[in-house]
């Protein structure tokens, strides 16, 4: 699919290259604030130039900016564009394993059997989503964390590179658990 990658700062060529080694052909970027290299112009104006029939997007807007990021998932989903879920393939995704629409996966990652990503999820380099666990909607899990089997993490959370979250817990939405921490709160 040709792409287009909502977003043009670091996260946006990570994305772009994440894009490419799933087999995508990257356009360009958007960004409805700044111009330059490599960006094909606002949002507004790639619904005219780009249209959804022939055009899919990725979302490369931060963990800094969570409520922007659904916002842009919102628009590009009303003008009709799709957005593959972006699995590397050097990541392991069990086959009974659920990746929502526009959620990444990085290489190295695990994402085991029965887990569910929800849509726009992010799950970078050597993170581990156990058995029967289910990421919510615009969530973030960060390098090297590990959430253990059957554990909800609410939608627009962030998980902290190397942090660990216990079987069994709910993590409430918008939740944001720092680098290195243990979560074992809110059993379900």
């Amino acid at each position: 699919m040709r792409l287009l990658i909502y977003g043009s700062k670091e996260f946006a060529a990570t994305v772009a290259e994440l894009a490419q080694h799933c087999g995508h052909a990257v356009i360009g970027m958007v960004d409805d604030f700044s111009g330059g290299a490599g960006i094909v112009g606002t949002f507004d104006a790639v619904t005219r130039d780009f249209p959804a029939s022939d055009y899919g997007f990725a979302v490369a807007i931060g963990y800094s900016n969570i409520p922007a990021r659904w916002a842009a998932w919102e628009r590009i989903r009303a003008a009709g564009y799709r957005a593959p879920a972006l699995r590397h393939p050097r990541a392991y995704v069990a086959d009974s394993a659920v990746v929502g629409e526009g959620a990444m996966v990085m290489a190295g990652a695990v994402v085991d059997v029965r887990a569910q990503l929800g849509e726009l999820t992010v799950v970078w380099p050597g993170a581990c989503i156990n058995h029967d666990v289910i990421v919510g909607e615009n969530s973030f899990i960060s390098p090297n964390a590990t959430i253990c089997g059957s554990a909800v993490i609410g939608r627009d959370s962030f998980i902290g590179a190397a942090s660990a979250i216990a079987d069994h817990v709910v993590v409430p939405p918008a939740s944001f658990i720092k680098m290195n921490s243990s979560y074992k709160g809110n059993r379900r």
